[in-house]
């Protein structure tokens, strides 16, 4: 009787188990979205009344570096530097909403929740400035992708160069970087964040054992803090300015400190993922970081209302620009990748690449024109872009299976920028993000006369810092 009832229960449970993947998993191969329905909101504040925080005990909420960082040029903190109200944080929570991500600088909250209603009563809250739906979950998605199979060590495709940096060579002497290697600056001391989709099997290729890694984290919500166990676009950009492989690859400021910040859900597009990018900003300032690497760009979303407008490119209507924006004035140095879309429609670069104050690079190739797919400027306002311009038609970099591999793209010719910025920095501490910036673009092969196609050109980075050491002299 009882093995009867046991028969009965395992076929009612098989039965309903198969019911629910068939209708989790379609005949395509696509999925649900992880944890059901789901609605995002930013939600901006109007103040920060209530919060505990002082601008006089700035070690509450800052990393010594990061205080230190602004003293050493001479920057003050603001009531942007503040945390956002925890009071208002608390009362959110209460009414339903999910707080999943945070900006202190925009004074705003990415809120989660299935009910949609619910988010959109927020709005009423005395408190609330305003409220922007930014994200509303597909039926159904892509299965997430899973590690790859891997080399323990770096196999390349393609013959290595007996040089030195390997084949890294042409991409680092494209920007005259062997020079500030050879005075010892590989990036020593400096921190960079890597801001991106993933960094695919970091953890486990050899070839990663001796970076720097101050630490990773996972900013997109609905995922683990695992950074390291999906995509490997990461993997490509941090290889480029992380790798210390000599007669291998070595890359463009091997000696750095790195933080690896996931921001990108490859899943979707959405507005959300600005709030990502923008709360990984925020950290990488809290925590000390110097430059941030972003090979990372919006202007088109799944939901095509939500798009943005040429119109639009003037460094002040994207949350994500705003922010990018404020960094110099946090002491630090944001490299943006222009974007892919010059053979496209859009042809622009795409936001955050349109910010004030940063770095946006694109891409070249060996014969120093510029790659056909690089994004053009100028911005709304009428500013150049892109600003700078590195080795992107082809990059070498190193792929999430371990492979030396050659890849397109002004997403690997940010981060060589960065590497280089990074060594700049290193040999002339006295200057502030904004001269070193100013530095960068002066080097530019094509200062005298910049466009919307090159911007300011090739930097040649011994030529930077020339200029810097002749004027201290």
């Amino acid at each position: 009787m009882k093995q009867t009832h046991l028969r009965s229960y395992i076929t009612l449970f098989l039965s309903l188990a198969c019911s629910v993947l068939w209708a989790y998993k379609g005949s395509d191969g696509r999925i649900g979205y992880p944890g059901g329905k789901c609605y995002m909101f930013r939600v901006t504040l109007k103040d920060k009344n209530g919060t505990s925080y002082s601008l006089d005990k700035p070690e509450r909420f800052l990393s010594n570096a990061s205080i230190l960082r602004r003293v050493r040029q001479g920057l003050r903190l603001d009531s942007t530097d503040l945390p956002v109200s925890p009071n208002y944080i608390q009362q959110i929570v209460k009414k339903g909403g999910k707080v999943v991500a945070v900006s202190k600088w925009n004074n705003s909250v990415l809120v989660r929740g299935n009910n949609r209603q619910t988010l959109e009563d927020l709005k009423l809250l005395s408190f609330v400035k305003d409220s922007k739906l930014v994200f509303v979950s597909p039926d159904s998605i892509r299965p997430l992708s899973q590690r790859v199979h891997y080399n323990s060590e770096l196999q390349c495709l393609d013959s290595t160069s007996h040089d030195y940096y390997g084949v890294g060579k042409a991409q680092i002497e494209n920007l005259n970087g062997r020079k500030l290697h050879n005075l010892g600056f590989m990036g020593q001391g400096m921190t960079i964040a890597v801001l991106d989709a993933g960094f695919m099997n970091v953890d486990k290729i050899s070839a990663f054992k001796n970076l720097n890694i101050r630490g990773t984290r996972n900013f997109v919500v609905g995922y683990d803090n695992n950074v390291f166990k999906e995509m490997d676009h990461g993997t490509k950009t941090l290889s480029t300015i992380a790798m210390n492989q000599p007669t291998v690859f070595v890359g463009t400021a091997p000696k750095a400190n790195f933080w690896l910040l996931r921001t990108e859900d490859y899943l979707t597009e959405s507005p959300a993922e600005e709030d990502f990018w923008i709360a990984a900003v925020e950290f990488s300032d809290s925590v000390g970081v110097d430059i941030i690497t972003s090979s990372l760009g919006y202007h088109g979303f799944d939901d095509k209302s939500m798009n943005y407008r040429y119109a639009d490119l003037n460094g002040k209507t994207a949350a994500i620009s705003r922010v990018a924006s404020c960094l110099v004035r946090k002491g630090m140095i944001l490299v943006n990748s222009a974007g892919n879309d010059g053979m496209g429609t859009w042809k622009k670069i795409n936001v955050p690449a349109d910010a004030f104050d940063i770095l946006t690079v694109g891409a070249v190739s060996p014969d120093k024109i510029n790659a056909p797919f690089s994004s053009i400027g100028p911005t709304a306002d009428g500013r150049i872009k892109p600003d700078v311009m590195a080795y992107g038609c082809p990059t070498n970099v190193v792929s999430g299976r371990g492979y030396i591999i050659p890849d397109n793209g002004t997403s690997f010719a940010c981060p060589l920028i960065a590497g280089m910025v990074a060594c700049l920095w290193q040999a002339i501490p006295n200057k502030s993000a904004s001269e070193i910036i100013d530095l960068v673009r002066q080097a530019g092969n094509n200062h005298d006369y910049p466009d919307n196609i090159m911007g300011y050109g090739i930097p040649d980075f011994f030529l930077a810092y020339q200029f810097a050491t002749r004027y201290k002299q």
